[in-house]
Parts: C-alpha cells; structure tokens; sequence
C-alpha cells in the first residue's frame, strides 16, 4: 500500500517539531512504497499530493491533558473546506483531497504527548521517549501485514475485556474484530508483525482491572483484509461443552496470600482460586466438580465452603479450594521412606537438605521433580551420575525474573513467557559469564532452559533460598515422571536423599513445558503443562480419530466435533514403563472427552511400539508416513489448507520406498502428498548408533562420493576397518536422506562433535558455532529431471573441508553451511511453484536455520509457515496423524 507520511510542526518550538523528528527517523528505515515529507505546517495544497496515495498517515505533537502516550487514530474527512487558504488540519485537508481530486487515502492521525512547545532546542522527557514509539508504530503500519489469531480464557467476560481489547487495536491501528465464545474470547487482528507483537504483549498488563488471564493462544496467519475494527456479537451456536483448561501457574492474589502473615492461607502451600492452580492433573472426568477430583477426600471446612459458595468471591466454585485447616499438608520422608516431619516443618526440612548440596525430590502439581543447587557443582553432578544423565543440560528454576536476568538474555516477549499462566520452561541464551550457575548444569550449551515457580510450593521454595536450583523430572532417564508417593520412593531411592511429598492425588503426570521464541514468536517445543490439553481446531472431521503418535517425544491425541486433543508429552517409548504411560494416555484421553473412535492412526514403521497398539485395537487403520503428518501438523497449527510445499527435516522417519527418510521437500494437497525432492542419500553404518555417532554419518557421506580419505582419524585403525566393512557389504546398514544426519555428519568434519551425549547435541552446537558469523551459499545442486529430485550437498561437503584443512575458521565455515542448506530450500521451492512453504520437522528448532529460511523465502516471494502452539518435533505428530486420518477414506 503506498503510503505518504506527513510530519509537521514548528522544529523552533521544542515537542512541536516531534512531528518532522518522527518523519526524519521513519526517513532513514528505508521503508518501501512509504513516502515522507516534513512540514512547518499543512497546507491546502498538500491535498493534491495526497490524492496519489492510498494511505496517508500524519504526525503531530498534542498538549491535550488527556494524552498521556502515543495515540493513533483513523481520520474522517470533515464535510467542509478549510477556513483558512494558508493553513489546515488532516481531516479539512483529506475532504478536499477526496472532493476536488477524487482521493481515496485512508488516513491516521499519530499524537505525541507535549508538554513544552515554546522556543528552544531538544525536547522533553516525555517527548524524547514518545518519539521511538511512534517510530515504531509507523514501521509496522507500512510493514507487510499479517493476521494475529487469539483465544483468551479464564475471567474475561462481563469484565470489559472485548471494549479493552477494542481500544487497544484503535490505538495501534489494527484492523479485525473481537467476540465472546464458549471457549473465552477470541479475537483476530491485523497489521504489521512489529504492531501486532506490541498488541500481543500489551492484552495482559493492561487489561481491565477484575479480569483475569488463564490462558491464551495465538496463531499468526494470512491476513484477511479487514477493514476497522468491530466487536462482533457472539455466535449463536459453536461448541459449547465443557473445557478441560491446563494446569495454571499461581495467581498475584494467591501469592499475596501465602506471603501475608496475617492471611490464614500464610505459607501454605496448596492455594489456589479460579484464576490459577489445578486443573487436568487432578481431574477424574467431566463435569469438572469436586467430586470428580482428586480433591473429592478433602472436605472443605466452614470458611473454605462459604467461599465456595459466594459468588463475589475468587474462589467460587475453584473446585480445588482449601486451606491449612481442610486440606493437603506436606510430608518430609528420608531416603528409605521414614516419615519425619509434616506441614512447615516438611518445608523447612527441603530447605535444609538443598542448602546442604543434597539432592531432594519434590512433589509438584503433575508429577515429581528432583531438585539440587545449581551453584554446588559437586551438587549437580551427583545427581548427573544417579539419574544416569550424563550430558543433557538440566532445566533451572530461578527466584525472580531479576535473577533470569543476571545469566541470560531475556527479550520482552520471553519475559512474557516466563511469568504466563502457562509458565513454561523457556530457552534463553546464557550471557558470557553466568555467575552462581554450576559448569554441570549445562555444559557447553549455548543456552539455559529456564523457569520461574508455578505453584505455591514452588514459591515457598524459591523464597526460602537464596540461589536457584536444577529442576528436573523425576525419573530415571527415558522413563515417565513419578506421580505417586509409593512408587517415587520404589524408583527414585537411589537419587534422592530426601522426598518432600504431600497427600493429594495426581490423577495424571504433566511435565513442564519447553518453549523457544523464534522470529518473535513462541515456539513450543514440548508441550505439557499449561498447555495440554487444550485443543487445536479441525474443519471436516466427520468421524471419532484416535492417533498413536510417535516412538520419540510420543504424544497421543483423540479428536471429535472439530477439536484435536493432543495430550500431554509422552516421552520416548523406549522402556517398559514407557509404553505403559502411552496407554494410559490413550484410555484417559478417551474417557475424559467421551470419545469413542472409529478410526486409528499410526506411523507407517511397522516396528514403533505405537504402530503395533493401533495393529492391535481391532479399529480400521490408517497408515500415515511420518513426514507427511509433519506437514499436516503444521498445516493445522496454521490454520492452513493446501496445496503447499512442506520442507520437512528430522533426524529419521520411514519412507514409503523402506529407506529412512529425513530431508523431504513435499508437495501436500487435499488428495495427499508427493515427494517432489529430497537430499541425496548417503548409507548410515551402524543404523541407530549414527544418531549417537556423528562420525559415521560423516562416514558415510564420505563413502558415498568416493572421498573416505577425508575422514582422518575420528576412529581408531580397527573400527575404522569395522566400520567401512559394514559400508562396502551393506551390514547393519540403511541408506538414509536425514537432514539431522546430515548436519551431524557437518558437525563432525568441523571437529565439533564425534560423539553426542543427548539428541541433537551436535546440531546445536554447530548453530552455536556459527552465530554471528555471516555466511555464504555454497551450492547444492539439484539433480534430475523428473521428481523426486535430488539436493546434492557433494561440492559443499568437499569445500568445506578443502577450507578447514587450509585453516578457515570454523565459526564461517559453519555459517556457510547453515545458508547452502537456506539455498537450496529456496531453489526447490522455485522449481515447486507453491506460494506456501512449510516449515516443519526438529531440525527447525533450529535458530539459525529457520531465520535463514523465512528471510530467504519471504525475499523470493513466498509465504513460509511455521509450527507455534504444535511442536514441529515428533510431539506433533499425532496431530498430523488425525489430519491425515480425516482425509482418508477410514477418517
């Protein structure tokens, strides 16, 4: 949209020269299809110039005592014709635009706050801090615009939130509509991404005063071309049945009361009200009362009751309300189960024992934690060696969002995160030096997983301490986190030194939720508390879908009535008691929802645990490739439908031709899928063990274009002799087109990694490696006629290591492979012809990798897609597997 931006005012006259200072700023920015001027004042004749434009926004500084901050309002022509022929004001000045030269402009108005407009220089306090804002307000009016989707839940009916959300978009410029629905209230906005990112951020601070946030999701989609800004009725029908809302983090007035000594709820530990606490953990089934609980053994008493039953009261109807008197107290067991204390006496036992450098398992609102002071490295590394986690970072709980920021970067929308009622686990990027945190927490990462408390306990913890802590799940590695009492001191005696536990039934285990803010939205990549279950929306289901999910990151999800329920993170099915929680899952999600289904999803591998339970189930099944319910996922985490082309890169996933996939570029339809390219293929020896392994997927690509020599000396003269045995006699050898893989195998030749302790271990340090340094495309050829056709990293593998061996850093030579990978996603996106590109599978998690390619693809013409509230790993998959399921024929 050409716009022209008019900046007027006396520059002589202090705050009323804001006007040609904003026009000046926004000048510089470069902005395309946006014109400025700077005037003294307007003029009649600027009319003219006007009508050539199909926005006009001007830019004024305002003494008005109502403007306390920068205002952007819609201009209406004025019927008339300016008084006076030497001056004029936007609305005179747009009627005569629109009668004597048939304009058509749609026009704003942006006010800054004066204070002084006599003679002088510079400007004041409040001015010089108004300036930056409008600034940005302008740079995201003319920026390309998008479509910001928002369902909020919790108190924010009959409060004022729909007239707060109204205001808030008439001050930001944005365009849509907001409306109550059985669910909350949804809105949908429009505007530029720098605009809308200001509105997301700003809903919750400045909500109406007795409104209260439980939850909100967003999604950024294409925009719809909405005009002003409406609040529409609610509709008359859509779902209304009963919503299972995640587990909430603790409220403010909560938190008051735990802290005020004269509250009768004054450190104790199970508070809750409306707004916060408990929810899909303690819930046995629908309707949500307390009967239908884990709180039904805890009769309230006469306070707690009354409460209950006042309607002006935060806790009317909190099913699980109770106090000290009524309800769940703490307990303090030794190692071996001895009870030693109870109440505070428990808590200040936990304070004690992490004090000391002991590790403590601690029973929270899903499932256990085992905690140790994440200053006390002897500390953390003994719970290292008990928990048989000998590389994977541990997440850390910190006190306050002060203390987050003394170890890391925290952006205003992480910030967000941090203190949500989702109160996720969000990765952060460590500052240099992170003073008071153990080297064994994470070593060598580049980032930190962070969280603050999300219930009281939590709080009471952190208060009495004066140092963070490691909080991680309470389980043996690859299996799922302990919920029960009895069976947290069967499994993890030999971890913990002391249990801090409490009497209220977990019905199921939640673990926290890890989230990452990419391209300045929120990426959730395991999706568990304050999340789940909470339903992602599907057109066309006509029948009940059950999905299976994965093998790794497994989720489960059951769908009906146009809603997909994905549970709660699974885990790896890697183990016995594994695989028991995978069918746990599936019954209750079943019989939380009542939904009975006719129809069973499950990967296409016919080894996965998962594959096997559908197998078994007795329901027609549906069969669905794994990357291909990647794409799916994210088209429905994008309110999407196709065609569009789906890059879809993970470490493996079986092929429809019985080799493992990886590197996908494929071309989705409302029939299904075609697999238009892929990377070459390189044969992985060892199978598994190349996932462990970097060295032999470097290996193997070497081995695939003639070049072993290169491998220098990453085995040793016998292994080597065992390894390239496999190679030459296809033993214990598949022949694979992994990204993941391949990225390892790069990682391997710049001596970043042979060996790899976690998932994905290598390729995080690789995209550390190359953070900050620019690279160059070294091209990856694409070879053949017909599809599929193949991306051919050969001469870039050989580059790169003709470069290192010359000495060139490994810092740009990382760089230049991240943007040859960005390259060629964008060359294969040419060839394919689809003006959406998803972006989807784990290797996209990755920083560096998914900027590259959304600027690459934005700047050739695409529109590029990204996974938001589903994660783009395995965790999404049995979404995808319910898309796929509906349409088939079986769905």
């Amino acid at each position: 949209m050409r716009t022209l931006l008019i900046g007027y005012g006396n520059s002589l006259r202090s705050d009323d020269g804001a006007g040609p200072e904003v026009a000046r700023r926004v000048a510089e920015l470069g902005l395309s299809d946006l014109e400025v001027i700077e005037v003294h004042q307007l003029l009649p004749e600027h009319a003219e110039r006007i009508s050539h434009f199909e926005r006009v926004v001007f830019v004024d500084a305002s003494t008005e005592e109502d403007l306390d901050k920068v205002s952007m309002t819609k201009v209406k022509a004025s019927a008339g014709v300016p008084g006076d022929p030497h001056a004029s004001d936007p609305a005179a000045l747009l009627g005569w635009s629109e009668r004597l030269f048939d304009g058509q402009a749609e026009a704003w108005l942006i006010r800054l706050p004066g204070v002084d407009l006599g003679l002088g220089e510079g400007f004041s306090e409040t001015m010089a801090e108004a300036i930056p804002v409008a600034v940005r307000l302008i740079r995201g009016l003319c920026e390309s615009r998008s479509r910001l989707r928002c369902v909020i839940r919790g108190m924010v009916q009959g409060v004022g939130f729909r007239p707060h959300v109204h205001h808030l978009a008439e001050e930001l410029g944005l365009a849509g509509w907001v409306c109550n629905t059985g669910e909350g209230v949804v809105l949908e906005v429009e505007g530029g991404e720098a605009v809308l990112r200001q509105f997301l951020v700003r809903i919750e601070p400045e909500k109406p005063a007795h409104s209260v946030i439980t939850g909100m999701e967003s999604s950024w989609l294409e925009p719809m071309g909405f005009l002003g800004f409406e609040i529409r009725p609610s509709p008359a029908g859509g779902p209304r049945t009963a919503m299972v809302l995640p587990d909430i983090a603790t409220c403010d007035a909560c938190l008051d009361d735990i802290t005020d000594s004269s509250n009768r709820r004054f450190a104790y530990p199970f508070t809750n009200c409306t707004h916060c606490g408990p929810r899909f953990s303690i819930i046995e089934g629908l309707p949500y009362d307390r009967a239908g609980t884990s709180m039904k053994g805890f009769e309230m008493c006469e306070a707690c009751r009354t409460e209950y039953e006042d309607p002006h009261d935060r806790r009317f109807h909190a099913q699980p309300n109770a106090c000290p008197k009524c309800g769940p107290r703490l307990e303090w067991l030794s190692s071996s189960g001895e009870s030693l204390a109870i109440r505070g006496e428990a808590l200040d036992f936990a304070l004690t024992a992490l004090r000391d450098g002991l590790v403590v398992a601690v029973k929270g609102l899903g499932g256990f934690h085992l905690m140790a002071r994440a200053d006390d490295e002897a500390a953390v590394e003994r719970l290292r060696e008990r928990k048989r986690r000998w590389a994977k970072p541990f997440a850390l709980m910190m006190t306050s969002l002060k203390a987050v920021g003394e170890v890391c970067h925290c952006s205003e929308m992480e910030a967000r995160l941090l203190v949500s009622p989702e109160a996720p686990i969000v990765l952060l990027d460590r500052l240099e030096k992170t003073p008071g945190i153990a080297e064994a927490v994470a070593p060598g990462a580049p980032q930190l997983g962070v969280m603050l408390p999300s219930n009281p306990l939590h709080h009471l913890l952190m208060r009495g301490l004066s140092f963070p802590v490691v909080a991680t799940s309470g389980n043996l590695s690859d299996e799922p986190i302990c919920t029960d009492n009895d069976e947290a001191l069967r499994r993890l005696s030999g971890i913990a030194d002391g249990f801090l536990v409490h009497d209220r039934p977990i019905i199921r285990h939640v673990d926290d939720s890890i989230v990452r803010v990419l391209m300045g939205r929120e990426m959730v990549l395991r999706r568990a508390r304050g999340y789940a279950p909470m339903p992602v929306p599907i057109e066309g289901l006509e029948r009940p879908v059950l999905a299976v999910g994965a093998h790794l990151k497994s989720t489960v999800a059951v769908a009906d009535r146009g809603r997909i329920f994905v549970s709660q993170h699974l885990g790896d099915l890697e183990t016995e008691a594994a695989s028991d929680a995978h069918q746990r899952a599936i019954r209750d999600l079943q019989r939380l929802f009542d939904i009975a289904p006719s129809v069973v999803a499950a990967d296409l591998h016919p080894d996965y645990i998962s594959t096997r339970l559908a197998e078994d189930s007795g329901l027609p099944l549906v069969r669905v490739q794994h990357h291909y319910a990647h794409a799916l996922a994210c088209l429905a985490d994008n309110c999407l439908t196709g065609p569009a082309l789906a890059v879809v890169w993970d470490g493996t996933g079986y092929g429809g031709d019985e080799t493992i996939w990886g590197g996908e570029f494929l071309e989705v339809t409302d029939d299904g899928f075609e697999r238009v390219a892929h990377l070459r293929k390189f044969p992985l020896p060892g199978g598994d063990a190349a996932a462990r392994e970097p060295r032999r997927s470097l290996t193997g690509m070497l081995h695939e274009i003639g070049a072993i020599e290169l491998l220098e000396d990453r085995f040793s003269a016998t292994d080597l002799k065992v390894v390239i045995r496999m190679l030459e006699r296809g033993i214990n050898t598949v022949a694979t087109s992994s990204a993941g893989r391949l990225i390892d195998g790069f990682a391997s030749l710049l001596g970043i990694r042979q060996s790899v302790g976690f998932e994905a271990q290598a390729a995080v340090e690789l995209e550390f490696a190359a953070a900050g340094n620019q690279g160059e495309a070294i091209p990856m050829a694409i070879i053949g006629d017909e599809r599929p056709w193949q991306v051919d990293w050969m001469r870039c593998l050989i580059e790169i290591a003709e470069r290192r061996v010359q000495g060139e850093s490994t810092g740009r030579l990382a760089a230049d492979f991240h943007q040859s990978l960005v390259s060629a996603l964008v060359e294969v996106a040419r060839r394919a012809g689809h003006e959406k590109v998803l972006l989807t599978g784990g290797c996209f998690q990755n920083r560096l990798l998914l900027q590259g390619a959304v600027g690459a693809l934005k700047v050739a013409g695409f529109k590029p897609f990204w996974h938001q509230r589903v994660p783009p790993n395995d965790g999404g998959i049995s979404c995808g597997q319910v898309v796929a399921a509906r349409r088939s024929k079986g769905g």
